[in-house]
Formats: structure tokens, C-alpha cells, sequence
């Protein structure tokens, strides 16, 4: 359903941030309502509740996407009634899978060819270390072309145990490796990745996971990417040249590549949410309640 929102359906968002300290200078509901693109509670299926583009969810047999069609993988991903972080429907990965299961970049994230912003917002239910085998594992990457080519990505690494969590933030491959070195054999330095050895997934618990990303594409050495998980900021890659260059419309948000787990509440926002905002975000008792 393309960019039909209020005349197909009246959606609300209600977000309750009654746990917020009183006196609160600004109003961080209104805020993070106003910035909202795209949110997929899952309780009424795969498609996005809200979407300023296309809110289908769309399986292809590989990473090139070039035989999309929307839905779920039968047997691999569904919809798990009553398993979601606030009792409703969440997404369960039941085993490692080759597809590709994206939703469409054009209009739900704030990408744009000169200078944007955005945050991306995510619950994952998982133990890595008993879940996940020998593989890396993306649960969510967002680029047109390659993990390493233009790319924002949270993955658990391969061979580490136990495993850790990297926010990856690669620019277009000729930018940030122009000399095409192999990414294995760089530095820690060097790699536009922030690592956490630490990470508090757990079996039965749910984790927030933020990512926000601000002066991307103004051609300076200001681009600043931030980690957050359960509103604590984890770190930054920053000080770097974020030059994205995506056609909007072959690019994805893709979710869950060698996942096994639940997934839950993704939202996307047209800009980079601040340090209180997201510890809103990761505190609230909210809602997508739909009228039709």
C-alpha cells in the first residue's frame, strides 16, 4: 500500500512514556511521533502498520532482490501470535535462511542524495551464543548494493565466543576503501565499525537496539553513527566521509539475514533521535492502534 495512509486507514501511534521523570523540559512523545517514517508492530502480520513509502514486506531468493514478491519465506519466517515484546505478534526466524526478507528503502527512510539523517529502531529475542552457529549474522542491513558498499548493518561475528555485536557504517567502497584492502586484514582502527564484546542478549528477554546517523552525505569528515541498546549508548564511528550513494528505490532494509530468533516493533525515523530520545524510545509502553 503505497503512501495511502490517511486515506485508506487512520492510524494512531499512542506512546505512553509515563515512566519519564516529571518536569521534563521538552515532550519526547511528540517529538519521536513527529519523526516517525515507518513502524511494523507485527501484531496484524508482516506489512508496516505505517509507512511513508511502501509498507510491504518482500522475500527474494538472494541478496540481489532481483525476484522479489511479498510475503514471508513459507517455513522459514512467520508471524508468532502473542510472542511480541508487549504480548502481540512478533516476527520468529526459525532457522538460518537464504533469502532475502526486505522492506523498501524510497520514502520510509530519510535517505537523500545531500545531507540526511535518520534512526533505526529494532527489539531482537535471542541467546547468540546457543542460537546462532558459525556464521555471521545480520539482523538487519541496509544498503542497494553490498555489505561492504554503502552499507549500515548490526551483525554477531562468526568465530568469536562469546559472539560480538558490530555496528558497521561503510561508505560507498570507493570512499571508505579505495585502495580495496581486504576488510579481514585491516586494523580494528581502521574498519568503520564499533564493536561490543559484552552485548546483554539472553534467551526470554527482549534488547532495544538503536542506530542513528547524522551528517551523512555533505561530503566532509562529519558523519557520525551511534549504538545504542537498551538506551545506553554502546559508541560511535564517527569522524568519517558518509557518502551514500544508493538509487532509493533498488535499496532495502533487509531484516534478519542468518537470524534465528524473535523480531520485533522496527521503526525507522527521518532523523538521528537524541541520547534522551532514545532512552525513551526504549522505555515506553506504547501502541499502533488501526481504525479502519
Amino acid at each position: 500500500m503505497h503512501r495511502c495512509l490517511f486515506t485508506a486507514l487512520t492510524l494512531l501511534v499512542c506512546l505512553d512514556f509515563a515512566g519519564l521523570a516529571a518536569g521534563q523540559s521538552s515532550n519526547p512523545a511528540a517529538s519521536i511521533r513527529s519523526a516517525l517514517t515507518f513502524y511494523a508492530s507485527f501484531d496484524h502480520g508482516s506489512d508496516a502498520d505505517l509507512a511513508r513509502g511502501d509498507r510491504r514486506i518482500y522475500t527474494a531468493s538472494s541478496a540481489e532482490r532481483k525476484d522479489p514478491r511479498p510475503g514471508l519465506p513459507p517455513g522459514e519466517i512467520e508471524v508468532a501470535q502473542g510472542q511480541g515484546r508487549r504480548g502481540g505478534g512478533a516476527l520468529r526466524f526459525l532457522k538460518r535462511t537464504g533469502k532475502d526478507v526486505f522492506y523498501k528503502v524510497e520514502g520510509n527512510l530519510n535517505y537523500r542524495a545531500q545531507d540526511w539523517s535518520s534512526t533505526v529502531s529494532f527489539w531482537l529475542g535471542l541467546d547468540p551464543q546457543t542460537d546462532l552457529g558459525d556464521w555471521y549474522c545480520d539482523p538487519i542491513q541496509i544498503t542497494e548494493k553490498s555489505w561492504d558498499d554503502a552499507a549500515i548493518w548490526v551483525d554477531f561475528s562468526k568465530d568469536e565466543r562469546p559472539k560480538l555485536f558490530r555496528l558497521g557504517v561503510l561508505a560507498d567502497r570507493n570512499v571508505w576503501n579505495p585502495a580495496k584492502r581486504d576488510f579481514e586484514k585491516m586494523a580494528a582502527t581502521e574498519r568503520p565499525v564499533h564493536v561490543v564484546t559484552n552485548p546483554p542478549f539472553a534467551r526470554g528477554r527482549w534488547t532495544h537496539v538503536t542506530i542513528t546517523c547524522e551528517n551523512f552525505n555533505t561530503g566532509k569528515s562529519n558523519g557520525t553513527a551511534r549504538l545504542y541498546l537498551n538506551g545506553k549508548l554502546e559508541g560511535s564511528v564517527s569522524g568519517r566521509n558518509q557518502m551514500y550513494h544508493w538509487n532509493a528505490k533498488r535499496a532495502a532494509v533487509q531484516l534478519g539475514m542468518g537470524y534465528v530468533g524473535l523480531y520485533d516493533d522496527l521503526a525507522l525515523f527521518d532523523r538521528a533521535l537524541s541520547e534522551s530520545e532514545v532512552q525513551a524510545l526504549f522505555r515506553l509502553e506504547g501502541c499502533l492502534v488501526e481504525t479502519k
